[in-house]
Protein backbone atom coordinates (compact mmCIF):
# COMPACT_ATOMS: atom_id res chain seq x y z
CA UNK A 1 0.00 0.00 0.00
CA UNK A 2 2.51 2.66 1.04
CA UNK A 3 4.47 1.15 -2.50
CA UNK A 4 1.14 2.77 -4.45
CA UNK A 5 0.78 5.48 -2.25
CA UNK A 6 4.59 6.56 -3.27
CA UNK A 7 4.37 5.66 -6.81
CA UNK A 8 1.28 8.31 -7.52
CA UNK A 9 3.27 10.56 -5.85
CA UNK A 10 6.32 10.33 -8.12
CA UNK A 11 3.83 10.30 -10.94
CA UNK A 12 2.09 13.89 -10.20
CA UNK A 13 5.53 15.71 -9.21
CA UNK A 14 7.79 14.35 -12.15
CA UNK A 15 6.08 16.95 -15.03
CA UNK A 16 5.96 19.57 -12.66
CA UNK A 17 10.32 18.53 -12.72
CA UNK A 18 11.03 18.13 -16.22
CA UNK A 19 9.03 21.79 -17.14
CA UNK A 20 11.50 23.06 -14.95
CA UNK A 21 14.76 21.69 -15.50
CA UNK A 22 13.80 22.53 -19.41
CA UNK A 23 13.04 26.10 -18.77
CA UNK A 24 15.98 26.25 -16.69
CA UNK A 25 18.15 25.03 -19.58
CA UNK A 26 16.09 26.89 -22.11
CA UNK A 27 17.02 30.29 -19.84
CA UNK A 28 20.62 29.35 -19.23
CA UNK A 29 20.88 29.10 -23.42
CA UNK A 30 19.17 32.06 -23.92
CA UNK A 31 21.51 33.75 -21.63
CA UNK A 32 24.31 32.18 -23.10
CA UNK A 33 23.54 33.49 -26.64
CA UNK A 34 23.01 36.97 -25.14
CA UNK A 35 26.04 36.98 -23.99
CA UNK A 36 27.51 36.38 -27.07
CA UNK A 37 25.83 38.78 -29.01
CA UNK A 38 26.82 41.01 -26.67
CA UNK A 39 30.90 40.16 -27.38
CA UNK A 40 30.19 40.14 -30.98
CA UNK A 41 28.50 43.52 -31.14
CA UNK A 42 30.84 44.84 -29.11
CA UNK A 43 34.26 43.87 -30.94
CA UNK A 44 32.35 44.84 -34.04
CA UNK A 45 32.30 48.07 -32.42
CA UNK A 46 35.81 47.84 -31.57
CA UNK A 47 36.68 47.11 -34.69
CA UNK A 48 34.23 50.15 -36.81
CA UNK A 49 36.01 52.71 -34.32
CA UNK A 50 39.46 51.66 -35.22
CA UNK A 51 38.75 51.75 -39.08
CA UNK A 52 37.32 55.06 -38.30
CA UNK A 53 40.13 56.28 -36.38
CA UNK A 54 42.21 55.57 -39.30
CA UNK A 55 40.09 56.80 -42.07
CA UNK A 56 40.37 60.11 -40.06
CA UNK A 57 43.99 59.91 -39.61
CA UNK A 58 44.18 58.99 -44.01
CA UNK A 59 41.51 62.37 -44.30
CA UNK A 60 43.64 64.54 -41.79
CA UNK A 61 46.68 63.89 -44.31
CA UNK A 62 44.70 65.12 -47.18
CA UNK A 63 42.93 67.94 -45.82
CA UNK A 64 45.32 68.79 -43.36
CA UNK A 65 47.33 72.22 -44.70
CA UNK A 66 51.24 71.90 -44.73
CA UNK A 67 53.07 73.92 -42.21
CA UNK A 68 54.59 76.55 -44.39
CA UNK A 69 51.00 77.08 -45.99
CA UNK A 70 49.94 77.18 -42.82
CA UNK A 71 52.43 79.66 -42.14
CA UNK A 72 51.71 82.04 -45.00
CA UNK A 73 47.74 81.41 -44.46
CA UNK A 74 47.20 80.47 -48.23
CA UNK A 75 43.87 78.78 -47.61
CA UNK A 76 42.78 82.12 -46.11
CA UNK A 77 43.18 84.06 -49.29
CA UNK A 78 41.88 84.33 -52.88
CA UNK A 79 44.98 84.13 -55.09
CA UNK A 80 42.83 84.12 -58.30
CA UNK A 81 43.17 87.90 -57.91
CA UNK A 82 46.05 90.18 -58.15
CA UNK A 83 47.66 92.11 -54.80
CA UNK A 84 45.50 94.99 -54.15
CA UNK A 85 43.03 94.48 -56.21
CA UNK A 86 41.13 97.38 -57.24
CA UNK A 87 43.98 99.70 -56.29
CA UNK A 88 46.62 101.19 -57.75
CA UNK A 89 48.53 98.78 -60.25
CA UNK A 90 51.11 96.33 -58.72
CA UNK A 91 54.84 97.14 -59.93
CA UNK A 92 56.74 93.77 -60.61
CA UNK A 93 60.29 94.09 -61.09
CA UNK A 94 62.29 92.02 -64.04
CA UNK A 95 66.23 91.21 -64.20
CA UNK A 96 67.46 89.21 -66.69
CA UNK A 97 70.86 87.37 -66.44
CA UNK A 98 71.69 85.69 -70.04
CA UNK A 99 73.01 82.25 -69.67
CA UNK A 100 74.11 81.73 -73.26
CA UNK A 101 72.69 82.17 -77.02
CA UNK A 102 72.37 79.33 -78.56
CA UNK A 103 72.34 80.27 -82.10
CA UNK A 104 71.19 82.64 -84.72
CA UNK A 105 69.84 81.75 -88.21
CA UNK A 106 69.96 83.89 -90.87
CA UNK A 107 67.35 81.47 -93.15
CA UNK A 108 64.74 81.32 -90.30
CA UNK A 109 65.35 84.84 -89.02
CA UNK A 110 65.38 84.36 -85.43
CA UNK A 111 67.97 83.42 -82.34
CA UNK A 112 67.78 81.13 -79.22
CA UNK A 113 68.55 81.86 -75.98
CA UNK A 114 68.89 80.53 -72.44
CA UNK A 115 68.59 82.88 -69.58
CA UNK A 116 67.40 83.60 -66.26
CA UNK A 117 64.18 85.23 -65.49
CA UNK A 118 63.80 87.12 -62.07
CA UNK A 119 60.49 88.84 -60.97
CA UNK A 120 59.99 90.66 -57.99
CA UNK A 121 56.91 92.26 -56.57
CA UNK A 122 55.22 92.36 -52.73
CA UNK A 123 52.32 90.24 -51.86
CA UNK A 124 51.05 90.75 -48.50
CA UNK A 125 49.06 88.35 -48.39
CA UNK A 126 51.88 86.36 -48.16
CA UNK A 127 53.59 88.17 -45.33
CA UNK A 128 54.39 85.87 -42.23
CA UNK A 129 55.98 86.30 -38.82
CA UNK A 130 59.52 85.69 -38.10
CA UNK A 131 61.72 86.88 -35.58
CA UNK A 132 65.27 86.50 -37.45
CA UNK A 133 63.62 88.07 -40.60
CA UNK A 134 64.30 84.81 -42.45
CA UNK A 135 62.98 84.32 -46.24
CA UNK A 136 61.30 80.82 -47.34
CA UNK A 137 62.25 79.13 -50.12
CA UNK A 138 59.93 76.78 -52.17
CA UNK A 139 59.95 74.86 -55.52
CA UNK A 140 57.35 74.79 -58.48
CA UNK A 141 54.88 72.91 -56.23
CA UNK A 142 53.76 76.14 -54.22
CA UNK A 143 53.67 78.37 -57.59
CA UNK A 144 50.46 76.82 -58.83
CA UNK A 145 48.63 78.05 -55.36
CA UNK A 146 49.42 81.69 -55.54
CA UNK A 147 49.21 84.78 -57.63
CA UNK A 148 52.60 85.14 -59.61
CA UNK A 149 52.85 87.60 -62.79
CA UNK A 150 52.08 86.11 -66.32
CA UNK A 151 55.20 87.22 -68.61
CA UNK A 152 55.21 86.20 -71.84
CA UNK A 153 58.25 86.98 -74.46
CA UNK A 154 56.80 88.80 -77.52
CA UNK A 155 57.17 87.13 -81.04
CA UNK A 156 58.52 83.87 -79.83
CA UNK A 157 57.94 80.85 -81.76
CA UNK A 158 58.85 78.67 -78.47
CA UNK A 159 60.10 78.11 -75.19
CA UNK A 160 60.64 75.80 -72.35
CA UNK A 161 61.77 75.81 -68.55
CA UNK A 162 63.97 73.56 -67.82
CA UNK A 163 63.33 70.63 -66.06
CA UNK A 164 66.34 68.69 -65.11
CA UNK A 165 66.45 67.53 -62.49
CA UNK A 166 63.87 68.94 -60.99
CA UNK A 167 61.71 72.07 -63.02
CA UNK A 168 63.79 75.02 -62.58
CA UNK A 169 61.53 77.23 -60.74
CA UNK A 170 62.58 79.07 -57.20
CA UNK A 171 60.26 81.12 -55.06
CA UNK A 172 61.57 83.03 -52.00
CA UNK A 173 58.82 84.69 -49.96
CA UNK A 174 59.92 87.42 -47.02
CA UNK A 175 58.52 87.91 -43.58
CA UNK A 176 57.08 91.11 -44.91
CA UNK A 177 55.49 89.57 -48.06
CA UNK A 178 57.84 91.13 -50.64
CA UNK A 179 58.42 87.85 -53.54
CA UNK A 180 61.03 86.67 -55.71
CA UNK A 181 60.30 84.18 -58.49
CA UNK A 182 63.20 82.82 -60.95
CA UNK A 183 62.72 80.79 -64.00
CA UNK A 184 65.22 79.08 -66.19
CA UNK A 185 64.03 79.58 -69.61
CA UNK A 186 65.07 78.38 -73.23
CA UNK A 187 63.60 80.62 -75.85
CA UNK A 188 63.30 81.23 -79.89
CA UNK A 189 62.30 84.52 -81.10
CA UNK A 190 62.11 86.43 -83.81
CA UNK A 191 64.90 88.82 -84.94
CA UNK A 192 64.44 91.30 -88.20
CA UNK A 193 67.65 90.94 -90.47
CA UNK A 194 68.55 93.46 -92.79
CA UNK A 195 70.76 91.41 -95.07
CA UNK A 196 71.57 94.70 -97.19
CA UNK A 197 75.09 94.30 -96.08
CA UNK A 198 75.77 90.45 -95.45
CA UNK A 199 78.29 89.46 -94.88
CA UNK A 200 79.55 93.16 -93.81
CA UNK A 201 76.53 93.72 -91.88
CA UNK A 202 75.70 94.19 -87.96
CA UNK A 203 72.50 92.77 -86.87
CA UNK A 204 70.04 94.49 -84.23
CA UNK A 205 68.10 91.87 -82.27
CA UNK A 206 65.79 92.09 -79.03
CA UNK A 207 63.82 89.56 -76.73
CA UNK A 208 61.08 91.77 -75.72
CA UNK A 209 58.30 91.14 -72.41
CA UNK A 210 55.17 91.80 -71.70
CA UNK A 211 52.34 90.75 -69.34
CA UNK A 212 49.71 88.91 -71.21
CA UNK A 213 46.64 89.50 -69.09
CA UNK A 214 47.19 92.41 -67.23
CA UNK A 215 47.56 95.85 -68.93
CA UNK A 216 49.39 99.39 -67.10
CA UNK A 217 46.11 99.88 -65.19
CA UNK A 218 46.39 96.58 -62.94
CA UNK A 219 50.43 95.56 -63.61
CA UNK A 220 53.87 97.82 -63.84
CA UNK A 221 56.56 96.34 -65.53
CA UNK A 222 60.34 97.67 -65.36
CA UNK A 223 63.53 96.89 -64.79
CA UNK A 224 64.39 96.35 -61.05
CA UNK A 225 67.67 97.82 -61.36
CA UNK A 226 67.60 99.93 -64.13
CA UNK A 227 70.55 99.45 -67.06
CA UNK A 228 72.02 96.77 -64.19
CA UNK A 229 69.20 94.44 -64.66
CA UNK A 230 70.38 92.53 -67.60
CA UNK A 231 73.64 90.67 -67.04
CA UNK A 232 75.56 88.22 -69.02
CA UNK A 233 78.01 85.45 -68.63
CA UNK A 234 81.53 86.51 -69.85
CA UNK A 235 82.26 83.45 -71.62
CA UNK A 236 79.00 84.05 -74.62
CA UNK A 237 80.32 83.61 -78.43
CA UNK A 238 79.29 82.78 -81.42
CA UNK A 239 80.76 81.22 -84.43
CA UNK A 240 79.87 83.91 -86.92
CA UNK A 241 78.92 87.30 -84.52
CA UNK A 242 80.84 88.90 -82.12
CA UNK A 243 78.29 90.47 -79.43
CA UNK A 244 78.92 94.21 -79.76
CA UNK A 245 76.31 95.40 -76.99
CA UNK A 246 73.55 94.53 -74.43
CA UNK A 247 71.31 96.61 -73.27
CA UNK A 248 67.81 97.35 -71.47
CA UNK A 249 65.31 99.61 -72.43
CA UNK A 250 61.42 99.85 -71.88
CA UNK A 251 58.36 101.10 -73.61
CA UNK A 252 54.40 100.91 -73.90
CA UNK A 253 52.73 98.44 -76.32
CA UNK A 254 48.96 99.73 -77.43
CA UNK A 255 46.12 96.52 -78.60
CA UNK A 256 43.10 98.02 -80.08
CA UNK A 257 40.55 96.01 -77.99
CA UNK A 258 42.84 95.83 -74.53
CA UNK A 259 44.57 98.73 -74.32
CA UNK A 260 48.02 99.61 -73.25
CA UNK A 261 50.94 97.35 -71.70
CA UNK A 262 53.96 97.89 -70.58
CA UNK A 263 56.94 96.23 -72.36
CA UNK A 264 60.42 95.23 -72.05
CA UNK A 265 63.51 95.10 -74.46
CA UNK A 266 66.70 92.79 -74.18
CA UNK A 267 68.74 94.27 -76.81
CA UNK A 268 71.62 92.98 -78.31
CA UNK A 269 74.30 93.97 -81.47
CA UNK A 270 75.15 91.41 -83.16
CA UNK A 271 78.69 92.03 -85.44
CA UNK A 272 79.41 89.40 -88.23
CA UNK A 273 83.04 87.62 -88.92
CA UNK A 274 83.93 88.13 -92.25
CA UNK A 275 87.12 85.92 -92.66
CA UNK A 276 84.69 82.77 -93.12
CA UNK A 277 83.30 84.26 -95.96
CA UNK A 278 86.64 86.35 -97.38
CA UNK A 279 87.37 82.39 -97.70
CA UNK A 280 84.37 80.71 -98.38
CA UNK A 281 83.61 83.37 -101.34
CA UNK A 282 85.41 86.70 -101.97
CA UNK A 283 89.46 85.03 -102.14
CA UNK A 284 87.80 81.98 -104.90
CA UNK A 285 86.12 84.89 -106.46
CA UNK A 286 89.55 87.27 -107.05
CA UNK A 287 91.32 83.86 -108.63
CA UNK A 288 88.53 82.95 -110.81
CA UNK A 289 88.52 86.77 -112.36
CA UNK A 290 92.21 86.69 -112.74
CA UNK A 291 92.66 82.95 -113.93
CA UNK A 292 90.30 84.33 -116.88
CA UNK A 293 92.93 87.41 -117.60
CA UNK A 294 95.04 84.67 -118.61
CA UNK A 295 93.50 84.04 -121.49
CA UNK A 296 94.52 87.72 -122.74
CA UNK A 297 98.24 86.17 -123.05
CA UNK A 298 97.46 82.89 -124.43
CA UNK A 299 97.73 82.94 -128.05
CA UNK A 300 94.74 84.27 -130.63
CA UNK A 301 94.77 80.90 -132.34
CA UNK A 302 94.69 78.76 -129.56
CA UNK A 303 90.80 78.51 -129.83
CA UNK A 304 90.41 75.02 -127.73
CA UNK A 305 93.10 76.75 -124.78
CA UNK A 306 91.09 79.79 -124.68
CA UNK A 307 87.42 78.83 -124.93
CA UNK A 308 88.30 76.31 -122.05
CA UNK A 309 90.17 78.51 -119.56
CA UNK A 310 86.85 80.65 -120.20
CA UNK A 311 84.37 78.22 -119.79
CA UNK A 312 85.63 76.66 -116.59
CA UNK A 313 85.82 80.28 -115.03
CA UNK A 314 82.18 81.18 -115.62
CA UNK A 315 81.15 77.30 -114.39
CA UNK A 316 83.28 77.79 -110.99
CA UNK A 317 81.45 81.64 -110.65
CA UNK A 318 78.21 79.81 -110.62
CA UNK A 319 78.95 77.45 -108.22
CA UNK A 320 80.10 79.98 -105.83
CA UNK A 321 77.46 82.13 -106.28
CA UNK A 322 74.68 78.97 -105.94
CA UNK A 323 76.64 78.14 -102.97
CA UNK A 324 75.84 81.51 -100.99
CA UNK A 325 72.88 82.04 -102.38
CA UNK A 326 71.59 78.12 -100.20
CA UNK A 327 72.46 79.39 -97.51
CA UNK A 328 70.80 82.55 -97.00
CA UNK A 329 67.12 83.60 -97.21
CA UNK A 330 65.02 84.71 -100.29
CA UNK A 331 65.11 88.06 -99.55
CA UNK A 332 63.78 90.63 -102.65
CA UNK A 333 66.69 92.87 -102.15
CA UNK A 334 70.24 92.67 -103.27
CA UNK A 335 73.06 91.63 -100.61
CA UNK A 336 76.50 93.30 -100.47
CA UNK A 337 78.26 89.38 -100.96
CA UNK A 338 75.64 89.90 -104.52
CA UNK A 339 77.04 92.48 -105.67
CA UNK A 340 80.88 91.59 -105.26
CA UNK A 341 79.97 88.15 -106.81
CA UNK A 342 78.00 89.23 -109.63
CA UNK A 343 80.76 92.18 -111.01
CA UNK A 344 83.18 89.25 -110.31
CA UNK A 345 80.91 87.00 -112.48
CA UNK A 346 80.26 90.34 -115.06
CA UNK A 347 84.37 90.24 -115.55
CA UNK A 348 84.76 86.43 -115.93
CA UNK A 349 81.69 86.30 -118.91
CA UNK A 350 83.34 89.41 -120.43
CA UNK A 351 86.95 87.70 -120.51
CA UNK A 352 84.89 85.20 -122.69
CA UNK A 353 83.10 87.98 -124.85
CA UNK A 354 86.26 89.51 -125.39
CA UNK A 355 88.33 86.48 -127.13
CA UNK A 356 85.04 85.98 -128.93
CA UNK A 357 85.63 89.38 -130.51
CA UNK A 358 89.28 88.99 -130.79
CA UNK A 359 88.54 85.74 -132.70
CA UNK A 360 86.02 87.18 -134.96
CA UNK A 361 87.90 90.32 -136.26
CA UNK A 362 91.36 87.98 -136.62
CA UNK A 363 88.89 85.66 -139.30
CA UNK A 364 87.51 88.58 -140.85
CA UNK A 365 91.33 90.15 -140.76
CA UNK A 366 92.39 86.38 -142.81
CA UNK A 367 89.93 86.54 -145.25
CA UNK A 368 90.86 89.88 -146.08
CA UNK A 369 94.22 88.89 -146.84
CA UNK A 370 92.98 85.55 -148.66
CA UNK A 371 91.12 87.36 -150.81
CA UNK A 372 94.28 90.19 -151.42
CA UNK A 373 96.45 87.04 -152.40
CA UNK A 374 94.00 85.24 -154.29
CA UNK A 375 95.30 81.90 -156.74
CA UNK A 376 98.80 82.26 -158.07
CA UNK A 377 99.43 79.40 -160.63
CA UNK A 378 97.40 76.61 -158.96
CA UNK A 379 100.05 77.46 -155.90
CA UNK A 380 98.09 77.30 -152.88
CA UNK A 381 100.27 80.06 -150.07
CA UNK A 382 99.36 79.03 -146.48
CA UNK A 383 100.33 81.72 -144.01
CA UNK A 384 102.13 80.88 -140.67
CA UNK A 385 98.63 82.09 -138.63
CA UNK A 386 96.49 79.98 -140.49
CA UNK A 387 99.10 76.61 -139.91
CA UNK A 388 98.71 77.25 -136.14
CA UNK A 389 95.57 77.39 -136.49
CA UNK A 390 95.63 73.54 -138.33
CA UNK A 391 98.11 72.01 -136.15
CA UNK A 392 97.88 74.43 -132.66
CA UNK A 393 101.84 75.50 -133.03
CA UNK A 394 103.32 79.00 -134.26
CA UNK A 395 104.64 78.52 -137.53
CA UNK A 396 107.30 81.51 -138.53
CA UNK A 397 107.05 83.18 -141.52
CA UNK A 398 110.20 82.65 -142.41
CA UNK A 399 111.07 79.50 -141.24
CA UNK A 400 107.93 77.59 -142.75
CA UNK A 401 107.69 79.27 -146.16
CA UNK A 402 109.28 77.21 -148.18
CA UNK A 403 107.51 73.75 -145.96
CA UNK A 404 104.24 75.30 -146.71
CA UNK A 405 104.28 75.85 -150.02
CA UNK A 406 102.93 72.80 -152.40
CA UNK A 407 103.29 72.25 -156.23
CA UNK A 408 99.68 70.35 -157.52
CA UNK A 409 101.31 70.22 -161.57
CA UNK A 410 101.56 66.69 -161.61
CA UNK A 411 102.27 63.12 -159.94
CA UNK A 412 105.81 63.38 -160.56
CA UNK A 413 106.69 67.09 -159.61
CA UNK A 414 104.76 66.27 -156.50
CA UNK A 415 107.06 62.99 -156.04
CA UNK A 416 110.59 64.81 -157.13
CA UNK A 417 109.07 67.30 -154.78
CA UNK A 418 108.74 64.98 -151.26
CA UNK A 419 112.19 64.13 -152.24
CA UNK A 420 113.48 67.21 -152.21
CA UNK A 421 111.90 68.78 -149.29
CA UNK A 422 113.61 65.71 -147.19
CA UNK A 423 116.54 66.89 -146.46
CA UNK A 424 115.39 70.77 -146.17
CA UNK A 425 112.88 69.38 -143.53
CA UNK A 426 115.82 69.03 -140.76
CA UNK A 427 117.03 72.31 -141.74
CA UNK A 428 114.08 74.37 -141.65
CA UNK A 429 113.14 72.92 -138.17
CA UNK A 430 116.83 73.95 -137.03
CA UNK A 431 116.48 77.51 -138.16
CA UNK A 432 112.68 77.62 -136.82
CA UNK A 433 114.14 76.54 -133.07
CA UNK A 434 117.18 79.08 -133.21
CA UNK A 435 114.17 81.80 -134.38
CA UNK A 436 112.07 80.87 -131.38
CA UNK A 437 114.59 80.70 -128.93
CA UNK A 438 115.67 84.20 -129.25
CA UNK A 439 112.12 85.92 -130.47
CA UNK A 440 109.47 84.51 -128.02
CA UNK A 441 108.32 87.71 -127.19
CA UNK A 442 108.79 89.55 -129.73
CA UNK A 443 106.57 86.70 -131.72
CA UNK A 444 103.47 86.84 -128.93
CA UNK A 445 103.39 90.39 -129.49
CA UNK A 446 103.81 90.43 -133.11
CA UNK A 447 100.77 87.64 -132.86
CA UNK A 448 98.45 89.31 -130.07
CA UNK A 449 95.52 91.33 -131.27
CA UNK A 450 95.01 95.03 -130.27
CA UNK A 451 92.19 93.72 -127.86
CA UNK A 452 94.25 91.46 -126.51
CA UNK A 453 97.04 94.34 -125.55
CA UNK A 454 94.60 96.81 -124.27
CA UNK A 455 92.14 94.02 -122.50
CA UNK A 456 95.75 92.66 -120.77
CA UNK A 457 95.41 96.99 -118.87
CA UNK A 458 91.95 97.59 -118.63
CA UNK A 459 90.77 94.49 -116.86
CA UNK A 460 92.94 94.61 -114.22
CA UNK A 461 92.51 98.21 -114.12
CA UNK A 462 89.17 98.16 -113.53
CA UNK A 463 88.50 95.36 -111.18
CA UNK A 464 91.29 96.88 -108.48
CA UNK A 465 89.40 99.72 -108.61
CA UNK A 466 86.28 98.18 -108.19
CA UNK A 467 87.49 96.74 -105.29
CA UNK A 468 89.09 99.78 -103.63
CA UNK A 469 85.01 101.42 -103.87
CA UNK A 470 83.22 98.23 -102.57
CA UNK A 471 85.54 98.07 -99.52
CA UNK A 472 85.45 101.32 -98.37
CA UNK A 473 81.72 101.50 -98.94
CA UNK A 474 80.92 98.53 -97.07
CA UNK A 475 83.62 98.09 -94.24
Amino acid sequence: MVLVIKLLLLTCLWPTAALTSVSSQSDHHHRFHHHHHQQKCSSMKKHNSKREIKMRKLDSTKVRPLKSEQLLRIDDHDFAMRPGFGGSPIPVGIDVQVESIDSISEVDMDFTMTLYLRHYWKDERLSFPSTRNRSMTFDGRLIKKIWVPDVFFVHSKRSFIHDTTMENVMLRVYPDGNVLFSLRITVSSMCFMDFSRFPLDTQNCSLELESYAYNEDDLMLYWKHGNESLTTDEQISLSQFFIEEFSASSGLAFYSSTGWYNRLFINFALRRHIFFFVLQSYFPAMLMVMLSWVSFWIDRRAVPARVSLGITTVLTMSTIITGVSASMPQVSYIKAVDVYLWISFLFVFLSVIEYAAVNYLTTAEERKQLKKRGKVSGMYNIDAVQAMAFDGCYHDNEADIDMTTFAVHSEESSARGRAASIPNLDATRIKRKRSLKGNVGRIILQNNHVIDTYSRIIFPTVYIVFNFFYWGLYV
